[in-house]
């Protein structure tokens, strides 16, 4: 019986649609994909940053409203991908123009080697944590190594392969068993309502705790295309990556809040999950942070083959996920995690204005968007997008209270929404 998996060759083409033929994903591969990407440590180390500066249960409402808030404008970046079949940096070209696409895809390949190292480094020293815990030795060197080639495997196999082989099936499944483990563990040995009770230090604001969850969301947008463009319809893919991203940080917060919270510890959360009695259920999450590596190395080959049209995004993924591995095993995580942040803040300042260009002033027609692909730079969106930086950096510094993600992104929006709307109905004129 012959395979139903397509050849790999025509499916990494970067800067081209993927071809009907190649696009199986639907709405329960797309969901065990973004499941399985809003489920790590990380995800549970910022739930644990929330407690005790707010109380449990302002964390939790700020939890709530962030995943909504963060997983709608990512599921609705999804629709672009399979709207137009290109991947994340691709689809800029429609609005930044080939020449303004440049700077984001660079900067875009640059965080993604930064993420995918983190990824490494946290995986590294969460198995060696667990090692040392259960069977008595260190070897961070090894675990090093084993987490970010096995990440690089994935990433060379490519999404088609790994979701619909691995994730899908039982991947997934495994990962749910070990959240709800960790869920049971806390509410048979935790006081939840003791925890529910306890009242805030006010060392953090409500409105901080948003913006971290809905930049945690954000930080997906720049590659989010690179897996819906394997998706035919757009609803699917909308549907299937919010409910599979929400639910996963909705519980990963909420479980990392209320664990920080009961040990007093949240910058051990790794140590007291495993000194809970949790050690196989974290085995399983750590082996579950591997996606998120092989998300991060993949898209950062798929951003770099935009550039170098010639190299094939296998072997890309081979070069930087190596690259990852000698970082992570080179680098102290402080050094540079400061610098990622700041590379990912240009990116939600950009989705307002990629977000509005493809929902509002061209509703959705990504024909008539690839005729109109300018090979200069686009003035408005690029001044729209400088706007939003500027936004995202002022309320950084002087309101850090209020949290500077969405509100650069709804401003850089409306900037381009003001500039461009005029020659955006004058296209659309003289196309009909």
């Amino acid at each position: 019986m012959a395979s139903s998996e397509p050849k790999a060759t025509s499916v990494y083409a970067p800067a081209h649609a993927v071809p009907d033929a190649h696009r199986l994903f639907n709405r329960r591969d797309v969901f065990a994909l973004w499941f399985s990407l809003g489920m790590g440590l990380l995800t549970a180390q910022t739930g644990a940053l929330m407690v005790p500066g707010l109380s449990l249960m302002h964390a939790l409402a700020a939890i709530a409203l962030g995943t909504l808030l963060g997983a709608g404008l990512l599921a609705l970046a999804g629709v672009i991908g399979a709207d137009t079949g290109l991947a994340a940096m691709s689809s800029l070209r429609a609005t930044l123009g080939e020449h303004g696409a440049l700077i984001p895809t660079l900067a875009n390949v640059v965080q993604l080697v930064g993420w995918g190292s983190f990824e490494v480094i946290i995986m590294r020293d969460s198995f060696n944590a667990l090692s040392k815990h259960y069977l008595g030795f260190s070897c961070p060197l090894a675990w090093a190594l084993l987490a970010g080639l096995v990440a690089t495997s994935v990433a060379v196999l490519g999404p088609l392969s790994f979701v619909r082989r691995f994730l899908r099936n039982w991947g997934v499944w495994l990962l749910f068993l070990a959240a709800a483990w960790l869920s049971y563990n806390l509410l048979a040995h935790k006081n939840l309502p003791a925890l529910l009770r306890q009242t805030g230090t006010g060392t953090m604001s409500f409105g901080t705790a948003i913006d971290l969850v809905i930049a945690n969301a954000l930080s997906w947008l720049p590659l989010i295309s690179d897996y819906t463009r394997f998706g035919r319809r757009p609803d699917q893919m909308f549907s299937g990556t919010l409910c599979g991203f929400g639910i996963a940080s909705l519980w990963f917060y909420t479980l990392g809040a209320a664990y920080a919270l009961s040990s007093g510890d949240g910058a051990l959360l790794v140590s007291t999950l495993a000194s809970a009695g949790s050690g196989l259920a974290l085995l399983l999450i750590l082996m579950g942070e591997i996606d998120n590596a092989f998300a991060d190395i993949h898209s950062a080959a798929v951003s770099c083959g935009l550039l170098a049209k010639k190299c094939d995004v296998r072997v890309l993924s081979l070069l930087f996920g190596l690259l990852c591995i000698v970082i992570a095993l080179s680098t102290p995580m402080a050094r540079y995690q400061d610098f990622l942040v700041l590379i990912g803040s240009v990116f939600a300042p950009l989705f307002g204005v990629v977000l509005t260009d493809h929902f509002v002033l061209r509703r959705r027609q990504p024909v008539i968007a690839a005729r109109h692909v300018p090979r200069h730079w686009r003035g408005a969106a690029c001044i729209a997008w400088i706007v939003g930086i500027a936004t995202y950096q002022v309320i950084y510094h002087r309101l850090p209270f209020v949290g500077a993600s969405l509100p650069s992104l709804v401003i850089s929006g409306l900037c381009y929404w003001w500039l461009a709307r005029p020659s955006a109905v004058f296209r659309t004129r003289r196309a009909s």
